[in-house]
């Protein structure tokens, strides 16, 4: 099919039964991913403002966000099975009540615990409500024309709610205080959760057990590590702490590969973790997350803290970064089709660890279009040439049954990958930190950030085995398929 072809069926004289509450049904499903997503970044340009408000140091600071990434990514796959048993919109709305509730607790937190708590809390709710969110969005849709319209409409949130949640936060710790970043959830929770029951459908349930132990021991390994990293600038890496804190990381994370292989219902299914391809395209994705979310929480602090940015500029000061992903990736299914995964990977690789080499070069006297802008843009376009790549490869040749467990495996790498990543380029900018002086560590921090893209392209080059280009593939379910046929 080509790839310009355009559909000659003609459109539906009528609408289906109960059109009208199947739209409301999605547009309230999705007002709820939105908030999911964009709580991922709302709060990144008032981190000054939280770090003054508050007292944090600054590696203590990136808890801010990796308490919420950890709790999110850790408890992710439970949710989705929680979700499987007790039904999708139960489990959603249950979901939706603790992370409203951990919103309205971090904006009244009056020290850094509460505040980690609460986005701790904020996390756990989100790893409830995101897994159902795919699933309540298809069994809404009253047809199949629908359900691949609100399909689009969830990649569009998806990828868009980083650069939205950016800007809001920039408006709302601008015109009022950082707080209003946590407190604009709580209105928009209380509305989807009295209004879901009215408008979405309950999914059918499944029977099964949990492996709560599976679950527990992936986010207290992640945790531990984190938790580890983050403290090595101050107590050093021979320090009992930190050798303590490293053995219990990889203790827990033993016993969930101990617990995978032996439960009835894993939370990972070891046979996706078999296959080479898979294992180094989730390696990739951890790898691109640690080094763009250290950008989003390195970057804030330059361009106010040095630049003079407001809360709301910083904000704006993004968009080169997202303006790229977007732009490039209208183009990706066409170069997917064209020269295969692996070939996007390698140049999305290497762009990737030009941008942060470059963006390490920034100092004191720099503007914004100098040393921010290009960089921002270029790490876009590199993100969107490896993240559809990645995600094909990693769904490629899954059975049915697997495929959420799939979905749940890719969306844990982003977020513990993510999480891990700001811990290590964090401990590295703290460890050179000047009191009172912003750049003197950043440089190192950003040469981290190239390293781990760099480490991305390594893997590529050397696990990834998908070569042959998936010509005239027309749709990205079709390139899937080609890569699941090439990889069989």
């Amino acid at each position: 099919m080509s790839l310009n072809a355009s559909p000659t069926r003609e459109l539906p004289s009528e609408l289906p039964p109960n059109a009208g509450r199947a739209a409301a049904g999605i547009a309230i499903v999705l007002v709820a991913q939105l908030m999911i997503v964009l709580d991922a970044t709302v709060v990144n340009v008032a981190l000054p403002q939280i770090d003054r408000s508050l007292g944090f140091g600054p590696a203590s600071l990136s808890w801010v966000l990796n308490a919420y990434t950890l709790a999110f990514g850790g408890l992710l796959l439970l949710g989705g099975r929680l979700g499987d048993v007790y039904g999708r919109l139960k489990v959603f709305e249950i979901g939706l009540a603790v992370f409203t509730l951990g919103s309205a607790l971090g904006g009244i937190a009056q020290t850094p615990g509460q505040l980690i708590a609460a986005r701790t809390f904020q996390g756990a709710g989100a790893a409830l409500a995101a897994p159902s969110v795919l699933a309540l969005l298809t069994t809404s849709a009253p047809d199949e024309a629908a359900r691949n319209r609100a399909l689009a409409l969830f990649g569009a949130v998806s990828s868009g709610g980083a650069s939205i949640g950016l800007i809001l936060g920039g408006l709302l710790t601008d015109v009022g205080s950082w707080r209003w970043t946590l407190f604009i959830n709580v209105p928009i929770g209380l509305a989807v959760i009295a209004l879901a029951p009215r408008f979405v459908d309950e999914t059918p349930r499944r029977s099964g057990r949990f492996d709560v132990v599976g679950a527990l021991a992936a986010t207290g390994g992640a945790v531990a590590l984190v938790w580890t990293l983050i403290g090595t600038p101050e107590h050093g890496w021979l320090s009992v702490r930190t050798a303590v804190g490293f053995a219990v990381g990889i203790a827990l994370l033993a016993l969930l590969a101990r617990t995978e292989l032996r439960h009835p219902h894993p939370l990972v299914q070891p046979a996706l973790v078999r296959n080479r391809n898979r294992v180094g395209a989730l390696a990739v994705m951890a790898l691109l997350m640690g080094a763009n979310l250290s950008m989003f929480f390195l970057v804030v602090q330059y361009v106010q803290g040095v630049l003079g940015f407001g809360p709301l500029l910083a904000g704006v000061a993004f968009l080169p970064f997202s303006l790229g992903i977007f732009a490039t990736s209208r183009v990706t299914p066409a170069l997917l089709g064209r020269f295969g995964p692996r070939r996007m990977m390698l140049v999305g690789g290497a762009t990737l660890t030009l941008a942060y080499a470059w963006l390490s070069t920034i100092g004191v006297d720099d503007t914004y279009l100098a040393a921010v802008f290009g960089p921002m843009a270029l790490a876009g376009i590199a993100s969107a040439l490896l993240f559809m790549p990645v995600t094909v490869i990693v769904l490629s040749g899954v059975a049915p049954e697997h495929a959420g467990s799939a979905s749940g495996l890719l969306q844990t790498t982003q977020q513990l990958g993510g999480a891990v990543g700001v811990a290590v380029i964090v401990s590295v900018y703290a460890a050179g930190a000047v009191p009172g002086e912003l750049v003197p560590g950043m440089s190192a921090a950003f040469l981290t950030s190239a390293t781990f893209a760099g480490l991305a392209l390594l893997v590529t080059a050397v696990v990834i085995r998908v070569r042959r280009p998936v010509r005239d593939a027309g749709t990205p379910e079709a390139v899937v398929e080609a890569v699941a046929a090439e990889a069989a």
